[in-house]
């Protein structure tokens, strides 16, 4: 127990000297040469005794697996006016006049097109508040979620 103790008493001593020398504080100034070289005898001390084991490491933190992302689909119907296809495409997923309008050519000639990939529980969100804004306006346009590649 004791012999932890001296330890603990060096490592302090030691942080003491590097802290007061970064820091060019006025109290390394202060101390006197007898109290300089002590403090010197007690860190080589402690850097013979701990053979730098003494080092303090923060702890790593844990590696997050990205989460699977998925994507919003549109599907096209004979019924929705593509003006509101595009209004939709602004309003839900942020887009320029420009990119939905080619979404919306897109939605048009191939039957379907995706509108974003997301994280599943947004991608969810989206699909959904397209889906209720299109039964608000009487529009049968419908939107759903698959897992993107």
């Amino acid at each position: 127990m004791l012999e932890s103790g001296k330890k603990n008493y060096r490592r302090l001593a030691c942080v003491l000297k590097e802290t007061l020398k970064i820091m060019n504080h006025p109290n390394s100034k202060e101390m006197s040469g007898e109290e300089l070289e002590k403090l010197d005898g007690i860190v080589a001390q402690n850097e013979e005794d701990d053979q730098g084991v003494g080092v303090i490491t923060a702890p790593e933190k844990p590696k997050l697996a990205k989460p699977p992302l998925w994507k919003v689909v549109l599907l096209n119907d004979d019924y929705t006016p593509m003006e509101f296809v595009v209004e939709i495409l602004q309003i839900f997923f942020g887009m320029t006049g420009e990119k939905a309008t080619q979404i919306m050519l897109a939605v048009h000639r191939t039957g379907k097109g995706t509108c974003g990939i997301y994280a599943r529980d947004i991608a969810e969100t989206k699909s959904a508040q397209v889906n209720q804004y299109a039964q608000e306006n009487q529009h049968p346009l419908v939107s759903e979620i698959e897992p993107a590649d």
